[in-house]
């Protein structure tokens, strides 16, 4: 299979000059934030000495080394939405805010927004590119920075509550997690309308 790598070709479409990427990691976990990151290439001209393509197409090196250059040659933002907010507004709403975060804090606004997916949040001017991580460079470059900066949280989380592996398993539900889940139970992390969290506390509930 061939595989075509993003380009500019959308963001040149565009009538606006100023044009940010934006696009989100982490909507299946069953716990941690949901993050999403803007990008603008201040030039397109540039020649760009690392692979930027969908982070989910990347290996783990590739993709700290695309992050690097990414983030000292472009402009960028994160935002994201905790679990409680994931809980309160549902997971697809809590992705629509904090790509609206994200861009919001931008240290240059953009004219337009190129968003992966199907969905233009509500707030921001643009266009949804469906599988955008795969045509836009832009949006290809804030899937980088938004899994990179979600997996960094993991980390970082895993560090407090080591017995869930979530700098392994980054809070997908892999069978070690789902037994860690058993064995040990939930904190304030964990986003308690998913499934088999949900689940969970039901139960609880039920047989007190």
């Amino acid at each position: 299979m061939v595989r075509i790598n993003p380009d500019f070709s959308y963001e040149n479409e565009c009538d606006a000059s100023i044009v940010a990427g934006v696009d989100e990691a982490g909507r299946g976990p069953l716990c941690g934030p949901v993050v999403a990151a803007a990008v603008i290439f201040p030039r397109r001209d540039i020649e760009i000495p690392v692979v930027i393509r969908d982070s989910k197409q990347m290996t783990a090196r590739a993709r700290a080394a695309a992050y690097e250059w990414i983030t000292q040659n472009t402009i960028w933002a994160v935002g994201q939405c905790s679990p409680a907010e994931i809980d309160e507004l549902n997971i697809l709403w809590a992705s629509m805010r904090a790509m609206e975060r994200a861009v919001a804090a931008m240290a240059q606004r953009p004219e337009f927004c190129l968003i992966d997916g199907n969905r233009v949040p509500k707030n921001l001017i643009g266009a949804a590119l469906v599988k955008g991580d795969a045509k836009s460079l832009s949006i290809a470059a804030a899937s980088i920075i938004a899994k990179e900066t979600r997996d960094r949280i993991m980390h970082d989380l895993a560090e407090k509550y080591p017995v869930y592996g979530w700098d392994k398993n980054a809070g997908y539900p892999t069978s070690s997690h789902l037994q860690a889940i058993e064995k040990y139970g939930i904190n304030e992390c964990y986003r308690k309308s998913f499934g088999p969290i949900k689940e969970r506390i039901k139960n609880e509930t039920s047989n007190d």
